[in-house]
């Protein structure tokens, strides 16, 4: 399915000045204590949003809160299927915008807690798992950061017994190749839950949305012998973005108004790597349908949760 082009007008150089007045808006944002997911709470509380703020631990929740002005906050770890479901059973009101945006970036090898890649665990099942069980909740739109990395991502044959090895971290481990799986798998689940919104009624649009080249914490963890990572290092403070411009494009897919359909913004500077946002368009296999029904049903089978169980099936 390809994606539609037809979309509001985006004015250039499109910054938080033209984010409209936020007043009884509610957000939601995973990863929100820090980096981009900590900018774009602190943006819609200055236009007058209600936002909730996910993070790991209390300690870091309190201090994000403080530092953002955000209202709330829930514990909330995404390697760890029990703690979705604790933080998914906490939420009882609706929310206009929730963010799926907090994620990791070329660890060392490692599983999660139910056995899954630790990437394609937190930056993937554990929003997929999420999204399902309060997709009930959720109103307007959501918001999925993934990223330029997405193009490393292959799946392979993309074959069901493939994607699921990968989940599992079966096989030859590649740090990159596992970080662009999963960020190709954040915009794959766009694509397919736009579908399957408008076949079966689902209420909120996604959105998906990268932010180029920016400086945040995700950069600290990296392989660090990998030269992708070291020139990350040596050169990230210089060249990239700072959080705040990294987190535009999200920003701007959770506001912008008229937006009838799915889309994708990122930065508008060369390869993507900096500037204002701009809506593009991802690798082929962000939108091949064989693909996204494979890793659908592999998603639902390793975390447990069925969309197809939600309300508006």
């Amino acid at each position: 399915m390809a994606q539609k082009t037809s979309q509001p007008s985006l004015p250039a150089g499109w910054n938080t000045s033209r984010i409209p007045d936020q007043t009884g808006k509610r957000y939601l944002i995973t990863g929100g204590n820090s980096g981009l997911g900590l900018e774009c709470a602190k943006a819609l509380v200055a236009k007058g949003a209600h936002v909730t703020l996910t993070a790991r631990t209390e300690i870091k929740g309190v201090s994000a809160t403080l530092s953002s002005g955000a209202q709330e906050f829930i514990e909330l770890d995404l390697a760890d299927l029990a703690s979705v479901r604790k933080a998914a059973a906490t939420i009882s009101e609706p929310f206009n915008v929730v963010f799926l945006n907090a994620g990791i970036m070329a660890p060392p090898f490692a599983k999660t807690v139910d056995g899954f890649e630790s990437q394609l665990g937190t930056n993937f099942l554990g929003h997929f798992a999420l999204a399902g069980l309060i997709e009930k909740f959720v109103s307007d739109r959501w918001v999925v950061t993934t990223s330029f990395a997405h193009h490393l991502g292959t799946f392979g044959n993309q074959t069901k017994e493939e994607i699921k090895d990968r989940c599992q971290g079966i096989g030859k481990y590649s740090p990159w190749i596992s970080y662009g799986d999963s960020k190709l798998a954040d915009l794959i689940f766009v694509n397919e839950l736009e579908r399957r919104r408008v076949a079966r009624g689902y209420g909120a649009i996604p959105m998906a949305a990268h932010p180029g080249w920016a400086n945040t914490n995700l950069f600290k963890h990296p392989v660090k012998a990998h030269p992708v990572a070291q020139l990350s290092d040596a050169v990230a403070g210089k060249l990239a973005q700072t959080g705040a411009e990294g987190a535009l494009p999200l920003l701007c897919a959770s506001t912008l108004p008229e937006v009838t359909h799915t889309g994708f913004l990122g930065p508008n500077g060369f390869m993507e790597l900096k500037g204002s946002p701009k809506f593009t368009h991802g690798k082929a296999l962000a939108y091949d349908q064989n693909l996204a029904t494979n890793l659908w049903q592999v998603a639902e089978e390793l975390t447990g949760v069925a969309w197809e169980n939600s309300p508006h099936a």
